[in-house]
């Protein structure tokens, strides 16, 4: 559905386009009246019909120019990248160190197994907890 203030310039184009054709068949009226030959007011009939043209070429390119505004503010609102208050990220967890074997001298001389380290989050955990109060 159209916002309002497009429905609002949309017409304001149709009624500038109407005024130019009123114009112009008032000025083809003029013409046509001075005009000795058949020729002249065939001139005076060709410019009414090419204001005619030209002014409805404006509405629409007056139209597409405020679709293309729509379209542009609707895509940039996509890509906001900055939605409010910044939250802070947990630390990212260091990779373990490589192990090797198993511990049971799989392992070349002088290298161990070490195991991974563990990350406790800093948040509770989520789910359900089954604590019976009795």
């Amino acid at each position: 559905m159209q916002s309002a203030k497009q429905k609002i310039s949309d017409m304001a184009s149709t009624a500038k386009e109407k005024m130019v054709i009123c114009q112009a068949k008032a000025d083809e009226k003029a013409e046509r009246a001075m005009a000795r030959t058949k020729e002249e007011k065939e001139i005076a009939h060709q410019r009414r019909k090419a204001k005619e043209a030209e002014a409805n070429m404006d509405m629409h390119m007056a139209k597409a120019a405020h679709a293309e505004d729509k379209l542009m503010a609707k895509q940039s609102h996509y890509h906001v990248t900055d939605h409010g208050p910044h939250v802070p990220q947990q630390a990212p967890v260091p990779a373990p160190a490589p192990v090797m074997g198993h511990g049971y001298g799989h392992n070349p001389t002088g290298v161990t197994s070490v195991p991974p380290q563990t990350y406790h989050p800093t948040y509770p955990p989520t789910g359900h907890h089954n604590h019976h109060h009795y």
